[in-house]
């Protein structure tokens, strides 16, 4: 099964590269730049919660009676990751999961969290993704990150949600862009701390810990099927043409706020 997740690798290297040498990156050189693209990214780690919470009723027991599913090894992987990413440390030493972890570093920074504020609150009251999206005006890149992320959440197909969940969010964040937080840290200790804090977590656990445990999932799931893994592969390459359309939708908006 080696071969066949470096298969994958494979084909998807120019993409992941792409989203590593986004332009987007080029044109964030100051706090009002750094609000707009976490505006955006938001998104991705609002709904990335979903995407783990979809595999965890997939591969685990949710229900009572409780019965055993799936097998000892795939449940103990995704409850590891979700414990880590649904109630981790925060900077304060306090249980939090990553996206409140996440909206805590946009208010320190002083980015807009009235928009995904009011899309998680109508969605939550309505369950209706086109009401959530009108009411909270969210742009339209990232409407179509987070329908495509459903679309593989909907598909109830757990090698389809763990090959999205494992090639297509994790250990993307590149060096430049860690350069360009940590140099604003600097400048900005009492706005940027927060937010740098998270990256340093989500390296730290996603990037390493994490990154590994995704592979055997996916690779456990996807098993001897050649249709399973060529259909993992195709949803991976389309969960990354959608991050990149999300990173234009930011450097768009971040160049018109310059002009």
């Amino acid at each position: 099964m080696k071969g066949l997740l470096e298969n994958i690798q494979t084909s998807i290297e120019s993409l992941r590269a792409e989203i590593i040498n986004h332009k987007v990156y080029d044109v964030i050189s100051d706090l009002e730049d750094l609000r707009i693209f976490m505006e955006y990214h938001v998104y991705a780690v609002w709904d990335f919660m979903s995407l783990l919470k979809s595999l965890q009723i997939n591969l685990t027991c949710t229900q009572v009676p409780w019965f055993p599913v799936g097998t000892g090894s795939t449940r103990a992987l995704i409850n590891e990751i979700v414990a880590g990413e649904e109630s981790d440390v925060d900077a304060n030493g306090e249980k939090k999961s990553h996206f409140e972890m996440y909206l805590d570093a946009m208010q320190q920074c002083g980015a807009d969290t009235t928009q995904i504020g009011r899309f998680v609150e109508t969605l939550k009251a309505t369950g209706d993704f086109e009401n959530a999206y009108a009411h909270s005006d969210t742009p339209a890149e990232a409407r179509n990150f987070v329908d495509y992320t459903f679309k593989i959440i909907n598909s109830g197909e757990a090698h389809l949600q763990a090959s999205t969940f494992t090639f297509g969010r994790e250990d993307l964040i590149p060096n430049m862009f860690l350069t360009i937080v940590n140099d604003l840290n600097k400048k900005f200790p009492d706005q940027i701390s927060l937010f740098k804090y998270y990256l340093d977590r989500h390296i730290e656990v996603d990037g390493d810990h994490h990154s590994h445990l995704a592979l055997a999932m996916t690779s456990a799931l996807c098993g001897d099927s050649e249709s399973k893994w060529k259909a993992a592969e195709a949803a991976t390459i389309e969960s990354l043409k959608k991050r990149i359309e999300l990173w234009d939708g930011a450097y768009h908006r971040i160049k018109a706020s310059k002009a």
